[in-house]
């Protein structure tokens, strides 16, 4: 399984504590309705800040984070190790959201950060499955990630982090690459007080773009109603 995140991996925990503090609340309020009798799984887990949050929202059930990138399970593994509630119930999957197997019966899903890495069919497929297996009332939560079409998105800089004497900056920029995808470019800087470059690493991903129509008209195919948030969270339930 190639592993895109192998040489940037070090930095995304360190560059996501901002957004997940953002997201925090919205998410909470989005897994409203989450069943504590089947196991909630987490779709792209990352470091495991959201299997976090599903653990404060569900303090009873077992959950299940799958997560493709050995980077980022290492860093999930670091996490979850040195919190003894969460080492008893969360299990770690390698895998992609379209290849694990889940259970038969879901009580919540959390897909942050993760559904530009699918297709429209992928997500299609995914949502279809997804249907099948959540309890009455459980949330599927994804979130809306710009640029909601394909088309150029000049760099800048969305984060810097200081850790002891060093500052660390991310920035990006994306390029159309296709009809519904574009090609970012991330920038991973290391500074030192004098704000000198100590260390440097740009990294490219293909991203698929969704509409916030687009994928309300998807979720709606495979039975879902869904509600929009802040930040682009979006909470979707069957019927």
């Amino acid at each position: 399984m190639l592993d895109q995140y192998q040489e940037a991996g070090e930095f995304l925990d360190l560059l996501s504590v901002d957004a997940w503090e953002a997201l925090r609340t919205p998410v909470q309020q989005a897994l409203v309705g989450s069943s504590s009798s089947a196991p909630a799984v987490d779709l792209g887990a990352g470091s495991g800040r959201g299997v976090q949050i599903l653990a404060e929202t569900l303090p009873a059930g077992e959950i299940i984070a799958v997560e493709p990138s050995p980077v980022q399970r290492a860093a999930l593994h670091a996490r979850i190790v040195d919190d003894p509630d969460l080492v008893s119930r969360t299990t770690v999957v390698a895998g992609t959201a379209q290849q694990v197997a889940l259970p038969e019966s879901i009580g919540a899903v959390l897909a942050m950060n993760m559904i530009g890495h699918l297709t429209a069919a992928e997500r299609g497929a995914l949502w279809q499955r997804l249907a099948s297996r959540l309890c009455d009332g459980a949330p599927l939560v994804v979130n809306l990630q710009p640029p909601a079409e394909a088309v150029a998105v000049p760099e800048s800089e969305f984060t810097t982090v200081r850790v002891g004497r060093l500052r660390y900056q991310g920035s990006g920029a994306a390029q159309p690459a296709g009809a519904d995808q574009v090609t970012w470019r991330m920038r991973y800087r290391v500074l030192d007080d004098e704000g000198r470059s100590v260390r440097e690493i740009v990294a490219d991903y293909t991203w698929y773009v969704v509409s916030e129509s687009q994928l309300i008209e998807e979720l709606s195919a495979a039975g879902f109603t869904t509600e929009v948030g802040q930040f682009g969270v979006v909470r979707a339930v069957r019927g």
